[in-house]
């Protein structure tokens, strides 16, 4: 597969482990779609881009109307897009739904994901080789994927709903690589970026949590830096291997087997179909 840079689409770009790699990818060519919410973050990210092109596009990924208007203004902006990185997330402390009904957490975690897949999928057909990554997390093993009851409608916690959504996540990239044609030019895989305290994947969360996470990062060893991250997802998006292998999940030992859950393809079928109808699409896809 050629690996020119292209356009690549960056959600959670403006931030984090987001930001480093949107600064990578367009010092090495590639045109940057970085996706989010802050709007003073996305214009100071653009400006301070020396090398490459980095262009903000504003958008809460909470709502399923963004998502769409969003899949709309990208293919509008750009001749094609040759790889999709969906990094967006966040870690709330109550139980919130959006407009759509639909809890906060599994909506901007995974629902998002699932749903701007979907509507830029051709562009990525029309472009490949394109790829597909999902920044997943080791959380997610921790987690049971209860399809009937994605969106903890009883007995919410916050870290199982954010864990819960990154199985979410880790299972559909392995289905939707399961079923793109194996000749098909895209390849879908995830990964864990490390548990990086010093993002802003947790300043939603509540105090006590936010609290955690800050002691964490001081214990020698156990958090990462955002850049061993960003390095991943870069990897992800750039090295040939992943332009070859699908369907894998990533973590710093390199390729690794991800819960069982998220290998089970009747739970991943039945957890496909529940996002097509959470999200008003057709299951049968792609």
């Amino acid at each position: 597969m050629s690996e020119e840079p292209g356009v690549v689409v960056l959600t959670g770009g403006t931030s984090g482990i987001g930001r480093i790699a949107a600064r990578e990818l367009a010092a090495r060519g590639w045109t940057v779609a970085a996706v989010g919410r802050d709007q003073s973050a996305g214009e100071s990210l653009a400006a301070e881009s020396s090398t490459g092109t980095i262009r903000f596009h504003r958008a809460d990924l909470a709502t399923q109307a963004r998502v769409r208007s969003l899949a709309d203004e990208l293919r509008d902006g750009y001749d094609g897009i040759d790889a999709l990185v969906h990094n967006a997330g966040l870690s709330g402390g109550d139980r919130i739904e959006t407009a759509d009904g639909i809890e906060r957490t599994v909506a901007v975690n995974y629902l998002a994901p699932y749903l701007l897949t979907h509507e830029l999928l051709e562009d990525l057909r029309a472009s490949s080789p394109a790829r597909i990554v999902t920044t997943g997390s080791e959380l997610h093993r921790r987690a049971t994927l209860d399809v009937d009851d994605l969106q903890f409608e009883t007995d919410y916690d916050a870290l199982a709903a954010y864990s819960r959504s990154k199985l979410a996540l880790v299972a559909f990239t392995i289905e939707l690589a399961a079923r793109l044609p194996a000749d098909g030019g895209i390849t879908a895989n995830s990964f864990h970026p490390g548990f990086v305290p010093s993002t802003g994947l947790f300043r939603d969360a509540s105090l006590r949590t936010r609290l955690l996470v800050r002691l964490a990062g001081l214990v020698p060893g156990v958090g990462s830096s955002p850049r061993t991250g960003a390095d991943r997802l870069v990897r992800l998006v750039t090295e040939p291997t992943f332009g070859d292998r699908t369907g894998v999940y990533v973590t710093g030992e390199g390729v690794a087997e991800p819960a069982a859950a998220a290998t089970d393809p009747a739970r991943r079928e039945r957890l496909w179909e529940r996002s097509a109808a959470l999200v008003g699409v057709d299951p049968a896809w792609p």
